[in-house]
């Protein structure tokens, strides 16, 4: 990994935490991702399962974490399972975690091998009473790839029937949407790395560089502050391309009197950030850009005041959608007409800012958290309006990082990147 060690502090707590929810006389089992194969013998990057890397700190493949609080032997009470590493994996993968450096990673004294397995969970199966395995339950979650976890399941169930099975993503879920202060410490540096590299690119970008030359740029500066990468498949979306709200061929060339529209972050030890900022091309805005910028930056200012304890996030998106109404309203894009034979269920403003406004993040840049409980202290959240023009060539969207305070107004994490009309401009002609 190139990031830094966390304190184990963190996981210790966090088990501390996810046990406290289970059910007595309960065991939970947390598996590590699988290193997923493309052909011959090539695979893709390694990306840990954030359960596991949550509740362990382990970041490392074929790795199992059980718990089971309520254990007659308390050496059995958390345990880690890896693979056996050996002096010709190190020669040929290189280093994998020794049961000394899981335990200086996790806090976790006990450590076997994963040929110690069967039989070990054996012993704790005959303890126990209840089960709590790990599915998938995210709002947005759409896999058809069955992963390690899924293949658990199947063996546990039917490997030990009368034992009764709860769910363990629902706690995560609660948990996971509540930061503590070193995981925001994490997610601020995964926002001062993004903004390195957004600085470096207002410097880069002039008339004719290609999409794909920008993004080589970010990736050049979040490497080398010990950042792996993009937090997730970058944006980078100039003139009428903006107005493809996933748009990721980043393969066209930018031209003179374009905007760019960047929807990319850097991750850090596993924490996202998620940054949209959009760019002139040629380093000044029109008169015309200027006022629909504005128009969107006023928007996402009044919205993050809006992220305050208690908020439920259905009503927020609908005070979020009379903001943008009204900003709509003046830059002459819809009429009170349309407003007022609108579709409840498809409001006018919607022609030109059809997506969310705020999401969670943290581990995973849509990060867990149940949508239909009240905000709370602690949640990191997205703002991220947008007004998206077709026939005008361009689209905007801003986007900024904000934890949620007991009182008052969210802590903005990206605070210190460029944002405002006259800062760009005044770094893109220095």
């Amino acid at each position: 990994m190139k990031y830094l060690a966390i304190d184990n502090k963190l996981f210790i707590k966090n088990r501390k935490k996810f046990t406290a929810k289970m059910a007595p006389n309960s065991l939970a089992v947390f598996n590590s991702n699988d290193i997923y194969p493309i052909s011959a013998d090539s695979t893709m990057p390694f990306e840990q399962h954030r359960d596991i890397f949550y509740l362990s700190g382990v970041d490392q493949e074929e790795s199992v974490l059980v718990l089971f609080p309520d254990c007659p032997k308390e050496k059995h009470r958390e345990i880690l399972f890896l693979k056996e590493t050996n002096e010709h994996i190190a020669i040929w993968e290189g280093e994998k975690l020794t049961k000394e450096r899981a335990f200086e990673t996790s806090g976790i004294k006990t450590v076997y091998w994963l040929q110690d397995m069967d039989k070990v969970l054996f012993e704790i199966m005959t303890q126990c009473d209840t089960v709590y395995i790990n599915t998938n339950e995210h709002y947005r979650s759409n896999v058809e790839t069955e992963t390690r976890e899924d293949r658990f399941t199947k063996w546990i169930k039917e490997r030990y029937p009368a034992h009764r099975v709860a769910k363990s993503n629902p706690i995560l879920q609660r948990l996971r949407s509540i930061k503590e202060d070193i995981e925001i410490d994490l997610i601020q540096k995964a926002c001062n790395i993004t903004e390195k590299g957004f600085r470096r690119v207002l410097d880069f970008v002039k008339p004719n560089v290609w999409e794909y030359e920008i993004e080589a740029e970010f990736m050049h500066e979040f490497l080398r502050n010990r950042s792996k990468g993009f937090a997730y498949t970058p944006i980078i979306a100039s003139g009428n391309n903006a107005n493809v709200l996933h748009y990721i061929e980043n393969n066209q060339q930018c031209k003179a009197g374009d905007l760019i529209l960047f929807d990319t972050a850097a991750e850090y030890a596993n924490y996202s950030s998620d940054l949209s900022r959009t760019i002139p091309v040629s380093g000044t805005y029109s008169e015309r850009q200027k006022a629909v910028y504005n128009a969107v930056l006023r928007v996402k200012n009044k919205a993050t005041n809006m992220l305050t304890p208690g908020t439920l996030w259905e009503e927020y998106h609908i005070e979020v959608g009379k903001l943008m109404t009204s900003e709509l309203l003046g830059l002459n894009l819809i009429d009170k007409a349309d407003v007022q034979k609108e579709d409840p269920e498809w409001p006018a403003y919607k022609k030109y800012f059809m997506h969310g406004t705020s999401h969670h993040m943290g581990l995973d840049t849509h990060d867990y958290g149940i949508l239909t409980e009240p905000m709370q202290a602690n949640m990191v959240f997205t703002v991220e309006p947008g007004i998206y023009i077709p026939n005008e060539g361009f689209g905007i969207r801003l986007e900024d990082d904000v934890v949620i305070q007991e009182s008052g107004a969210p802590i903005n994490l990206m605070k210190n990147i460029p944002i405002e009309i006259e800062e760009i401009e005044d770094i893109m002609n220095a």
